[in-house]
């Protein structure tokens, strides 16, 4: 048996029948019938759940461990295998889709073959001897794929969303730091697309730091619903072959092998049933994606030309533009933040989708649930990587050229619009606008205000902070 070849083929046998499955492979006869019925998108199964099913095969070994039903010999085989299976080993033989129909069954028994077979190498055996180590009756022991996938789905997003959060702390420190950087450079605010009234840059950027925050902590909220587990539900929730005490070490032992907060849920029926704390988690997600494209196309917006456009900041030149127009330099980096959010939205509709498509018992939908899942956390993450390093870090303002527009501007009537009234101000705007003669001219030309007091009222920094009050208006009109 020593002597096998690459080759060479071992006979495995499920209910459906006999199948030849290479003899140096890990992976069994249920995981190589699964790749062949679901050849889907092609990719691997995301590195970040393999570990998460060797945790949790972990904690399980242990535990039927501790309550004598498995004994140490085979257990600690099966634990070893899973340590393996952590430090970045057989990743590859786990074979299976992302997508897969069966509620993730295959992705369950890709892993206890995998384990299994690597356990009974560990205890001198060949591949496929399962009457040493068998993927169901000792790694599946008191597990249904119905308990494993869930909390499988339910670590790799913590885990994920802990990478996510890191790079938003780094985008919030950013922002935060461009608007101290900006705090000084005044430029014109504007509400649909028009003239508003002036604002500083920096409490642009302050704004953006504080949605970026609210997001972070709508995210740490959503993350809570990851915590609770129904590992020991089994198939339905009712803990069928499950021993009792098995039933109650299980979570705990999980939370010390992997060195995560989670509690085991007060009704494992309810938890087995429904899905909607991920729908949460992505809506988070997907409010995060919406706050990070809108400060995108803010940036697009006030980078634009540069000489034809607002040119209020500049963007890091990360590329050339264009194929055919020289020296033409794209807002590539805002642009891809867009695009993500975009999947992210289109996501966050599957994952909805596929929580409400759930049956009685079990929602069968979960692989679809955790593919769009897993992505979305990814490629947020990945772009805001490149959002930090790439452009907000290295963005300039043209405080020149924000000055000009604000002082070119009748946006500052406004300002002026308490202190001789609103129709007369609108006058003086529809006035401005069409022999183009600055507000401030026409202000004086008709002696509606003494140059001192203009100069007070139309101070770029004072129109970019509460003013004077009404009442102290009030007051200071009927003085005169």
């Amino acid at each position: 048996m020593e002597e096998h070849k690459k080759n060479d083929y071992r006979v495995e046998k499920d209910s459906i029948g006999t199948k030849d499955i290479p003899e140096n492979v890990y992976y069994g006869v249920q995981s190589l019938r699964a790749a062949e019925n679901f050849h889907i998108t092609g990719l691997s199964m995301h590195p970040e759940i393999i570990n998460s099913l060797a945790y949790i095969k972990k904690a399980a070994a242990i535990t039927n461990c501790e309550v004598g039903i498995l004994n140490k010999k085979i257990a600690g085989a099966i634990v070893k295998a899973c340590d393996e299976i952590l430090e970045g080993k057989f990743h590859e033989y786990f074979i299976v889709d992302p997508i897969q129909g069966g509620a993730g069954t295959s992705l369950n028994m890709n892993a206890n073959e995998v384990i299994a077979n690597r356990a009974i190498e560990i205890l001198g055996g060949q591949k496929g001897d399962y009457s040493i180590v068998n993927p169901n009756d000792h790694v599946n022991c008191g597990q249904s794929t119905n308990d494993v996938i869930p909390t499988a789905g339910k670590m790799t997003s913590l885990r994920l969303l802990k990478k996510l959060k890191q790079e938003l702390l780094r985008l919030h420190k950013a922002l935060c730091e461009k608007a101290e950087e900006f705090d000084h450079v005044i430029k014109m605010g504007r509400t649909q697309m028009q003239d508003a009234v002036p604002i500083r840059l920096g409490q642009e950027f302050k704004a953006y730091s504080v949605a970026v925050m609210r997001d972070i902590h709508r995210m740490d909220k959503a993350m809570e619903e990851m915590c609770t587990l129904n590992m020991g539900g089994t198939a339905v929730g009712t803990g069928i072959n499950a021993d009792e005490a098995y039933l109650r070490r299980i979570v705990p032992n999980l939370v010390e092998v992997s060195d995560m907060e989670f509690v085991q849920a007060f009704d494992l029926i309810d938890a087995t049933q429904n899905l909607d704390p991920f729908v949460a988690v992505s809506g988070a997600i997907k409010a995060c994606a919406v706050t990070l494209s809108k400060i995108s196309n803010d940036l697009r917006l006030m980078s634009s030309g540069p000489r034809a456009g607002f040119g209020e900041i500049n963007l890091p030149a990360k590329q050339n533009g264009s194929s055919i127009m020289p020296g033409k330099v794209n807002p590539v980096i805002p642009e891809v933040v867009n695009q993500v959010a975009f999947n992210i939205i289109g996501n966050d509709v599957t994952i909805t989708m596929a929580a409400e498509a759930g049956q009685l018992e079990l929602n069968a939908f979960e692989p679809i649930v955790f593919y769009c899942m897993f992505q979305s956390i990814d490629t947020l993450a990945y772009a805001v990587q490149t959002f930090v390093d790439n452009c907000v870090s290295g963005i300039t303002a043209n405080e020149k050229r924000c000055r000009e527009l604000v002082e070119n501007s009748v946006g500052i009537i406004t300002a002026v619009s308490p202190h001789i009234g609103y129709q007369k101000a609108a006058d003086l705007a529809k006035k401005a606008l069409q022999t183009g003669e600055p507000v401030r001219s026409l202000v004086l030309e008709e002696d509606l205000l003494e140059e001192k007091e203009l100069d007070r009222i139309l101070d770029p920094m004072q129109m970019t902070e509460p003013g004077i009050s009404g009442k102290e208006l009030l007051l200071k009109k009927k003085e005169v």
